[in-house]
């Protein structure tokens, strides 16, 4: 209960604040990739830094990630599930399948977290920076975080986000098979906040009505 509490205290925005940035619209998707987790074997909540049961926080950079998820019509929606999982500060996944085998695990790294969005639509995740890794064939991905998003009544959109300044971004596959202004609608910036002693980036998500 502290350390929700504790988590709590960092994100808080004030209700409806994010409603004030802008909101982006039509979110595009990208590709689920191999690594989604087995979430049954992990903690379950919004903060990826500590897992139950270690005493150490995780390696790398400490960030948060926060937005609002809306419809087509910027209508906030309230209780959509929202899902992120990534590599840890190494480039590696919690994924038997995944081949980064020389990259080294982090166990005090939650690797997927979950939210449910409050009354505005607002969700939150307290994360680190992920690391790059090799794909094959000399493309190395860059840092980035997958999103699952699903809500009643919603179609469910995966996604992917991605970090601001990152060289790797130019010749990442995924990435540059979208236009300018869908690249622009993921790839994120952070920025220092008074509210917040972790750099801060806004992702806003739009899902549509089925």
């Amino acid at each position: 209960m502290i350390r929700r509490t504790l988590f709590k205290n960092a994100i808080i925005v004030g209700s409806g604040a994010m409603l004030a940035s802008k909101l982006m619209a039509q979110t595009p998707p990208q590709p689920e990739g191999p690594f989604y987790p087995v979430v049954d074997q992990i903690d379950k909540d919004a903060d990826l830094i500590r897992v139950e049961g270690q005493k150490d926080i995780a390696k790398g950079e400490i960030v948060i990630v926060r937005g609002v998820v809306h419809d087509q019509n910027q209508k906030p929606i309230k209780n959509a599930k929202v899902e992120i999982w990534q590599a840890c500060h190494s480039g590696r996944y919690d994924h038997p399948s995944d081949p980064n085998t020389s990259a080294p695990m982090d166990k005090n790294f939650q690797y997927w977290g979950v939210a449910n969005t409050n009354e505005f639509g607002e969700y939150a995740f307290r994360t680190i920076r992920p690391g790059s890794y090799p794909a094959g064939d000399g493309w190395v991905r860059p840092p980035h975080i997958h999103f699952k998003i699903a809500a009643w009544g919603y179609h469910e959109l995966i996604t992917q986000m991605y970090f601001a300044d990152e060289t790797l971004n130019t010749t990442d596959l995924l990435l540059q098979k979208l236009n300018k202004k869908d690249q622009e609608k993921l790839v994120i910036r952070f920025y220092t906040q008074e509210n917040s002693k972790h750099p801060v980036g806004h992702f806003n998500i739009e899902i549509d009505k089925i």
